[in-house]
C-alpha cells in the first residue's frame, strides 16, 4: 500500500472503541524546596492542563490521524465526567457513547510534574464491574454500528468496562461481521480474549499473564502460551528499549527494532500503538506491516510530554 492510497483511505474509516474511559489531569509546576512536614518536595503549581486517557486516548488517537471514531464506555455523575465530555465535544471526529453510572467515580488520573518531570501520580477510581444494563447499552451501540465499523478496539485497562460476557459478545459480533478486532489486555487471563484479530501486551503483561514474573521462559515460549490461550491470535508484545515481536499463527516471528530516540514520557505510547495498528487493519494493509508502522508512530510520542497523539503526517514521514 503506498502512502497516497492511505491518506484517502483514512478519513473514510470507521472505527469502535470501546473499553475503559479515563481523564487525565496534569498539574505543572516547579520545585520550591523540601517540606519542613515531611521529606518530600514542595511543587508550587502554576497550571492545570486535562486529556483523554485509556480508552479515550486511542479514540483521539484515531481522531488525530483523521478516521471517525465511535467511543463507548462508563463515566461516574461528577466534575472528571464533565470535564470528558468537554473534551470530547472538542474533537468533531469522535461520537461518544458513554453512559453514566453514578455509583462510581469517573476514572481520573492525576500528574504532578515539575520542570516536565512526573513527580507524583494519583489515581480516582473503581474496579467493581460495571452494571448488566450498562453492558446491553454498550452492545446496543456496537450492534446499531456495526454495519459502517472497519475495525473494533477493546480498550481493557481492568475497570470493570469490560466484562466477560461483553467481551465475548463484542468479539463474535465483530468475528461474524469479518471485522477486524484489536485487543489493548490486561490481567491473567487471556482466554477472555479469544477470538480477537490481535491481542497487544506490553512485555510486563505477557510475562504476569503466563506467571513468567521470575523470566524463566522465553520470548517465543510466552506467545505461544497466550496464543493457545487465545485461539490462535496475532500478538504484538510491546518490548520498551527492545521494539516489538509479532506472532502470528503460521509465520516466523517478526522482531521489530525500537527507533532511538529521545524518551521524554511513554505515558499513552501503548494507545498510540492500539490506535495506529487498528486504523491500518481497517485500512486493509498487512499485520506485518501495519506493526512496523504502529512501532515508528510509538517512538513519536514518546518524545512528546504528557499523553500525547501522532499526527497522519507524521505516521507517512515513516513510510
Amino acid at each position: 500500500m503506498r502512502v497516497e492510497q492511505l491518506m484517502e483511505i483514512i478519513p473514510t474509516c470507521n472505527i469502535m472503541v470501546v473499553g475503559d474511559v479515563m481523564l487525565d489531569e496534569y498539574l505543572w509546576g516547579n520545585v520550591r524546596g523540601i517540606s519542613p512536614e515531611a521529606p518530600v518536595p514542595v511543587v508550587e503549581i502554576r497550571s492545570q492542563t486535562y486529556a483523554l486517557g485509556g480508552a479515550g486516548n486511542v479514540a483521539a488517537n484515531l481522531a488525530a490521524l483523521g478516521s471517525n471514531v465511535c467511543l463507548a464506555g462508563v463515566v461516574g455523575a461528577d466534575t472528571q465526567a464533565a470535564k470528558l465530555f468537554e473534551i470530547l465535544s472538542e474533537l468533531p471526529r469522535i461520537s461518544m457513547h458513554l453512559y453514566p453510572c453514578p455509583d462510581r467515580p469517573t476514572t481520573t488520573k492525576t500528574r504532578i510534574l515539575a520542570h516536565s518531570q512526573q513527580m507524583l501520580r494519583t489515581d480516582r477510581e473503581e474496579r467493581h464491574l460495571i452494571p448488566a444494563e450498562a453492558e446491553r447499552n454498550i452492545l446496543d451501540c456496537v450492534q446499531e454500528q456495526l454495519d459502517t465499523l472497519n475495525a473494533c478496539v477493546l480498550s481493557d485497562y481492568a475497570k470493570g468496562v469490560l466484562t466477560d460476557t461483553l467481551l465475548s459478545s463484542l468479539i463474535n459480533l465483530c468475528k461474524e461481521a469479518n471485522i477486524p478486532v484489536i485487543v489493548d489486555p490486561k490481567g491473567h487471563r487471556y482466554s477472555r480474549y479469544r477470538g480477537a484479530t490481535v491481542v497487544t501486551p506490553n512485555m510486563t503483561e505477557a510475562n504476569i499473564a503466563v506467571h513468567n514474573e521470575e523470566g524463566n521462559m522465553t520470548l517465543e515460549q510466552v506467545a505461544d502460551r497466550l496464543q493457545d490461550e487465545t485461539g490462535g491470535s496475532a500478538l504484538l508484545i510491546t518490548r520498551g528499549p527492545q521494539g516489538m515481536s509479532l506472532f502470528t499463527h503460521h509465520d516466523t516471528p517478526l522482531h521489530i527494532p525500537a527507533l532511538s530516540r529521545v524518551i521524554y514520557d511513554v505515558t499513552g505510547a501503548g494507545d498510540t500503538v492500539v490506535a495506529v495498528l487498528a486504523l491500518l487493519l481497517a485500512a486493509g494493509m498487512d499485520i506485518a506491516s501495519a506493526a512496523k508502522l504502529a512501532n515508528y508512530a510509538a517512538g513519536v510520542v514518546v518524545g512528546k510530554v504528557g499523553t500525547a497523539s501522532v499526527t497522519l503526517e507524521e505516521l507517512a514521514a515513516g513510510f
